[in-house]
Formats: C-alpha cells, structure tokens, sequence
C-alpha cells in the first residue's frame, strides 16, 4: 500500500470528495457481465429513456431524435438508462519525451488516469489503467470498487517514463490482450517518430469508446528559449545544433499548429474524441470543465 504522501501525490482528499459525485459515461452500449452500481445506457427490454444530450461526431445516429432535430434544427441524442457495469481502461504514455515539464507530463498523465479510474471505482465500473510504451514490470491489475484505490494508486506510483516501444506496437500488445469493450482513455503527447496513426488504428479495431487526450507542456507550447543551442532528442538520441531566432520560433508554433489540427482531423473523422491538455491545468478543472463539457463525466 503506498504511503498516504505519496497517494496525495495523484489524489488530494479535496479533489476525492469532488470526483465521487461524478461518473463515466460511455458514447457506446455495452453489455456488462455483473451488475453493477451505475446506470449505463442499454438498449433491451428493460430500457428506461433518462435524458437528452447534445450530439458529438462519433455518437451512434441510431440514437438521435429526428423529432427534436425537425423541430429545433439542432442534433440532440436520446439517452437510456438500465443498471449494468462499465469497463474502464487508461492507457499512459511512458515514453522518454512524457518526462518533460514541470509537473512532467508523465505525473500529470498519472494524476488524470487515477481521477478518472476513481470515478469508475466509485460507480462499480471495472478499472484497469497501465503503461503504454513499456513492458510492464508486473501485470496492470482489473479492479472494482472504491476499496481498490490503494491499490490503484500502489500501481500508479510503481511506474516510471522512459518506455522504449513504439507507440504502434504498444497499441497493438494492448489489443492483443485485453479483448473486453468499454472506455478507453489513451494519455500521450503522440510523440512518436513513426506516427501515431498506425497505434490509433490498432485501438479502433477494437469496440472501444475512445477518448485521446492529447496532454502536452506549456513549455512546449510557448518554449523559452534563444540564441544558440544543442537540441537532443530524447526518444532517439539524435543531435540537432539550432539558433533559435523570433522566425524560427514562428515555424515551430505554426508547425505545433498543424501538429495539434492533423492529430484533431485525425481522429474527428473516425470517431475518437480528442481533447488537447496542457500540464499546467488543474487535473479538476480539466475533468470538471472540458471533459464533461464533451460528455466523458457527468
């Protein structure tokens, strides 16, 4: 069991008593294989309609209401309840590039997946969250069950960036071992010199719900750096000697630009939600605001 330090670490008390009150909500309809303690949407005999949400590219058009849309020119989703478990998986990234900033990207990968796999113990989902990149030193355990968050955060802490397989492989060894449905939360900054493409593929080949938070630094976005430097990169070692000028600076923000667009385009055109993250923002307002805003919590 991890010390109550490092525990805090991921997961103040005030932010616990927040994330309790919250709850995942998949895009998709999923069969459970237990009950469970949350209201999921199902669509069987026992359906029960619970609400309307706005539509977001990717959702089922099965569900939309027509009627409404006829009559308000806007797409609204119907949304059904019945009591059933959800499957929960965050995928971090434990690439060297993720052990950059100030928190790392790494921490705050870690900070984000032990929040949202809280809300899933609460609510009796299954959690599983594990690294992306490496082999694990142990198996990711699945757990259910607020009592499980020690252990949760034991596994957590254990982990450390640095991971040496590409991003594609990883993707296609996580396929090719967790075979369950549910939602997936994939934590990287997508720095990968062989794309990211091929790993986002690999996972749309399973039935997941896929969520990408694309998470980067804020030194990365506004780097504050100038004159002359030697640039190392830390995924391959490979040697760049640049002199950083304001018009240099201005490619790379452009280039960052198209980087962020492509990676959006990317996954808007094939149903992946995609929310861009900055380490400097609060783990809690990024749950509490932009992710339930786009329908991952509510």
């Amino acid at each position: 069991m991890p010390s109550q330090t490092s525990a805090a670490d991921l997961l103040s008390a005030e932010l616990l008593a927040k994330l309790e009150r919250m709850e995942l909500v998949s895009r998709k309809i999923f069969r459970g294989r237990m009950k469970g303690e949350r209201r999921s949407r199902r669509k069987g005999q026992s359906v029960e309609f619970a609400d309307f949400r706005n539509y977001v590219p990717g959702d089922d058009l099965r569900f939309i209401d027509w009627n409404t849309y006829a009559r308000l020119d806007r797409l609204f989703l119907k949304m059904f309840m019945e009591e059933e478990d959800l499957h929960f998986y965050a995928l971090i990234d434990t690439s060297p590039s993720m052990d950059f900033g100030q928190p790392t990207k790494f921490h705050y990968a870690r900070q984000l997946a032990a929040a949202l796999g809280f809300i899933g113990l609460v609510r009796g989902d299954r959690v599983k969250v594990l690294p992306i990149g490496e082999s694990p030193r142990r198996a990711a355990p699945v757990l259910r069950g607020r009592h499980q968050l020690w252990r949760m955060l034991e596994y957590l802490n254990g982990l450390e960036p640095g991971g040496t397989v590409a991003l594609a492989e990883a993707a296609k060894g996580f396929c090719l071992q967790n075979s369950g449905k549910g939602i997936l939360v994939l934590i990287t900054d997508l720095m990968d010199k062989s794309g990211y493409e091929a790993a986002l593929r690999y996972l749309l080949a399973q039935d997941f719900d896929i969520y990408l938070i694309h998470l980067l630094s804020a030194e990365e976005y506004e780097p504050a750096v100038q004159g002359d430097l030697r640039l190392i990169d830390c995924e391959d070692g490979d040697v760049a000697e640049v002199t950083v000028t304001a018009p240099l600076l201005k490619r790379y923000k452009q280039t960052l630009h198209a980087f962020i667009e492509g990676a959006r385009d990317f996954c808007s055109r094939r149903g992946i939600l995609y929310f861009p993250a900055r380490n400097d923002l609060p783990v809690e307002r990024l749950i509490s605001g932009y992710l339930r805003e786009r329908g991952l919590v509510r």
